[in-house]
Parts: C-alpha cells; structure tokens; sequence
C-alpha cells in the first residue's frame, strides 16, 4: 500500500513538472542551393555599345538552367496558425567560386516576416517585387530559361534578375483559386518619397489545369529628372537590377521604368502544357535623360513543354518583341527569338540538360548616347548576352550542363 502510494505521488510531481515546464514554438531552418555548370557555344559575339567583333566563343557557362546558389530558410511557429518566417540566399559564380554580388553576401533574397493561412504573408527586405511573383509560374524562363530564354534582354523583367531592396510585400491567401500581392520598395532618398521607389502588384487565379495572372510595376529613378541607374540593386536606393542590354543601352538615362504584364497557362494532361505572356514596357523620359520620348516594347511569347517520360522533359520558346516609333526612329526595332531545351533526370536532384537559341533583329535603335546615335539593332540573346550581344542582327547559342540541387 505504501508503495502505492509512492507511486502515485512520484507520477502526480512528474505530470506537474511537465505542466509548469515553458512551452517551446516549434522551428525549423533548412539549408538549400543549387549548383550549375557547363559549357557553350555562342556566334557573333561582341560588346554592349559597339558593333564589333563577330568571332564565336566557347567557354565555360555557369548558372544557366538554373542560378548557383545557397541558402537558409525557415519557420517558427507563433501559435495561432501564424508563423514567424525568414530567407537568405547568396548567389555565387560555380565556374569561379566568386561571389555573385559585390559587398551583398545575401544579395540574392534576404528577408523576414510573418505568415498566416487566413491572412496571407507580409515580408519585409530584399526580394522579389510583386511583378514578378505573380507572372513567374507564366514565365518563359521555367523550361527554356532566362539564360537563353529570357525575352531579349528581360526586357519585361520575368526572370529573376529584378531584385528589389527595403521592399515592404504582401500577398493574400488563396481564396477561390485568387491570389492578390503588392509591394512597395522605399527609395530613401531624402526630401523625395518617390525617387529611387519601387511599386508593384498583381493578381493571380490557378485552379485546375488552368491559370492566369496580370501585373503592373513602375521603377522610379532615384536622381533627380532621370539619370544614370545604378547597373546593380545593391547599390541603388531601393531600385532595381536594370538589365541593360541591346534593347534598352539607349534609355538607360531614364527617369522610370514600367512594365504591364498579362500571362497565362493551361495543363492538357500529364504530358503537355503551354504558357503565354503579353507585355508592354515603358522607359519614361526625364529632364536629365538623354532621349526624348517613351520608348515603347511590346512583346508576346508562348513555351510548350512536353514530358513524355518521368525522366524527360522537353521545351520549345517562341518570342517577339517590337519597339514602338520614337526619338527619331522611323524604322523601330524588333526581335524575333527561338528556344528548345532538353532536361534528363539522373535524379530527383541531379539533371543533365542541352539548349538551343537563335535570335534575329532588324530596325533601328538608340546607342549609348541616346537620342543622339540611331544605331542598327542587334541580337541579344535572352538575358545571358546582355554585356556580350550579337555584333550584327543575329545570334546562335548552344549550351550543354549539369545541375545538382541540395
């Protein structure tokens, strides 16, 4: 009996040890990245601003399906199905070991924020601006990439090379298949709310096998009147990576950027699905900018995919973008670009993959000094090429790589 009773005691000290022990959230942190190497070959090669040079080149290309990165992400549970959430992503050339963006460790994402099943997400640092949230399950960068896929130059900003700094974002829940995200990025530039800002929102609506998203961003130039950009986020107040390229050398002066997007995609069946996009971009003059009217780009595109095995998918890219008549071009630029991609699964995280691109340009366009020199267009394969375009109106690339997720 009196053991009994020790017993019981010994288990009622224990369970109210238990009870008065602090409660822990739960929490998790996992470290990812990619790695990506191969090898290319590329015609025409010459130099951003100058018709020159013409020779082909093969050389070792890094980061072409998908970029070389690492990272750490996690949660913490705050209870009421809200959860503490964070992000950081550095980016890294897997040719070199170089860091990919100079004094930005974190350069590719790097924020924190909260998140809720009923509420939405509300995230606050260096990330993805709505835009591009919204229109990326459209983009035609998934199968045929940005690297040789990006629509010339990412002149509509749909792959990743937008970035934007002390950016404010939210995005909803899904409600009845609709998702809803703005974003503003703060410019901090003193006496100006407006310059060096960024804002941007979309709406998407997936259920099913079918899909669609429409967005809209405009980038302020953070000097007075339009500028010089900073070429690089990390180094501009709140703005953006400006992707400057064959198609936009002459309107790097400007005082904004916007771009209007609408995209969509539909699933037939386990093996074929298609996505398209239409975009219209605007470079906005300012007082300081060395060309006058605003530069228009229209562009459509469409990638059909086929998987025709679990270990096998195939892709096909057609893109056209033509630039509207303005500062002084009668005959205005356009650019008609064609990709295939071949990806081989040798695992859930290890793939082999091959790519195709050709490009050809006609009309006319701004060179570097604006509405001073009319120059002839040239190829600039999607966004890979955007410092080394083709030196004359055409351009062929062939790449072959390896990818290991982790």
């Amino acid at each position: 009996m009196k053991r009994t009773t020790k017993r019981v005691e010994t288990a009622l000290l224990g369970a109210a040890l238990v009870a008065s022990a602090p409660a822990f959230a739960q929490s998790s942190v996992t470290l990812y990245g990619i790695v990506d190497n191969g090898f290319s070959y590329t015609n025409n090669v010459g130099s951003l601003g100058a018709n020159s040079g013409g020779k082909s080149v093969v050389k070792m290309a890094q980061g072409v399906w998908a970029g070389s990165r690492f990272g750490l992400k996690g949660s913490e549970d705050l209870g009421g199905d809200t959860k503490a959430i964070f992000q950081l992503e550095s980016g890294f050339n897997s040719a070199t070991g170089a860091q990919q963006y100079t004094n930005a460790m974190f350069g590719r994402q790097a924020w924190v924020g909260v998140t809720n099943s009923t509420y939405g997400t509300l995230t606050a640092g260096r990330q993805y601006a709505s835009y591009y949230q919204m229109m990326s399950a459209y983009s035609p960068t998934t199968w045929v990439t940005g690297y040789y896929g990006a629509h010339p130059g990412d002149i509509d900003g749909l792959d990743t090379i937008y970035r934007m700094n002390n950016t404010l974002e939210y995005t909803s829940a899904k409600i009845y298949g609709l998702t809803f995200s703005g974003s503003y990025s703060m410019g901090g530039v003193a006496g100006s709310v407006n310059r060096g800002s960024t804002w941007a929102t979309g709406l998407q609506y997936a259920v099913g096998p079918i899909g669609f998203a429409v967005a809209f961003s405009r980038i302020n130039n953070s000097a007075v009147g339009g500028g010089a950009w900073g070429s690089d986020s990390t180094t501009s107040n709140g703005g953006s990576e400006i992707g400057v390229s064959a198609l936009t050398n002459g309107y790097q002066t400007a005082q904004a950027q916007q771009r209007f997007a609408v995209g969509g995609g539909y699933k037939f069946n386990s093996a074929w699905d298609v996505t398209a996009t239409y975009t219209n971009v605007q470079y906005i003059p300012g007082t300081q900018s060395k060309f006058h009217d605003t530069a228009i780009f229209n562009t459509a595109g469409a990638v059909l995919h086929w998987k025709p095995a679990v270990a096998w998918d195939f892709g096909a890219g057609y893109s056209y973008t033509r630039a509207t008549k303005a500062n002084g071009i009668q005959d205005s630029a356009e650019y008609q670009q064609f990709n295939l991609s071949q990806y081989y699964s040798l695992s859930k995280r290890t793939g082999l993959y091959a790519l195709e691109a050709y490009q050809h340009a006609s009309g006319k366009t701004l060179g570097t000094n604006g509405a001073g020199s009319i120059i002839d267009a040239t190829a600039t394969l999607g966004d890979g090429y955007n410092s080394t375009p083709s030196s004359s109106s055409s351009q062929v690339a062939v790449g072959v790589g390896i990818i290991h997720r982790f």
